[in-house]
């Protein structure tokens, strides 16, 4: 039992002695450990919020570089733009030469065309006197009417020279229609009522409404001449076409002005 304790005991004693020193070791190597995990676990949470950072920069960097992206496409839409306007401002201000070359042309041929609107009222005028005498007031009348209307400010030269043309029309007009109308005319000395019948321009008759008197116009000495009993029924027969009484027929009405024109 001895030998036993004298063969162990110095073990013993070394392993007791061992297990005392690793007792003293373990509080130390405890302690590191415990710090290199600390520091392990603060760099994992420093490499965490780096991490955050970088994706927080990355997310503002793809930001900025769409809006980047925008600002270059808008920028290509301006110049587009701007190229489309330059165009268009060239063409208008093409367009704005082009209407003050018009107006001003305009505005010269409105002061060549007031002298000639005014010759064609005294043509018109002069003619009127000179013609067959048949609805002189009405076609007097026309004429002041025009010239009153070369004095207005509201009435365009268009206007006016519409009107002096559509009076030109109804002159060519009385050269080719049949008429009948009722008025005055002086008959040896007396104004007397009266039908007359127009034939175109080639005769101008009238007849009482009694039958009376019967006469047409000699243009060639620019008088009113009698006429026979025998005129009477053609006279009156023009008379009814013309009031469209009668249907449209050959009409052998007297004109004396043209017997004597031959």
């Amino acid at each position: 039992m001895r030998s036993c304790e004298r063969r162990f005991g110095g073990g013993l004693a070394v392993a007791i002695s061992s297990i005392f020193a690793l007792g003293l070791v373990w509080p130390a190597e405890a302690s590191s450990f415990d710090e290199a995990m600390e520091t392990r676990e603060a760099g994992n949470t420093a490499s965490q919020q780096s991490q955050v950072a970088i994706d927080k920069l990355a997310d503002e960097t793809d930001t900025l570089l769409t809006q980047y992206r925008n600002v270059l496409n808008q920028l290509d839409a301006v110049r587009v733009f701007n190229k489309h306007m330059r165009g268009l401002i060239r063409e208008q201000e093409a367009e704005k030469t082009s209407l003050t070359e018009q107006i001003d042309g305009v505005e010269l041929v409105a002061r060549q065309m007031t002298p000639h609107m005014l010759k064609m009222i005294d043509s018109l005028e002069r003619f009127v006197e000179l013609d067959v005498p048949f609805l002189k007031d009405e076609r007097t009348e026309r004429v002041a009417s025009l010239r009153a209307a070369m004095n207005r400010s509201d009435v365009t030269d268009a206007e006016k020279y519409r009107a002096i043309m559509e009076a030109y029309q109804v002159e060519n007009e009385f050269g080719r229609t049949i008429e009948d109308y009722q008025a005055e005319a002086d008959i040896n000395g007396e104004m007397r009522e009266l039908d007359f019948l127009r034939i175109g321009r080639i005769a101008l008759l009238y007849r009482s409404p009694d039958g009376t008197l019967l006469g047409a116009w000699d243009q060639k000495n620019r008088e009113w001449v009698e006429l026979d009993r025998s005129y009477e029924e053609p006279i009156k027969a023009g008379l009814r076409m013309a009031r469209k009484q009668s249907a449209p027929a050959l009409l052998l009405a007297p004109i004396p002005a043209a017997e004597d024109a031959n």
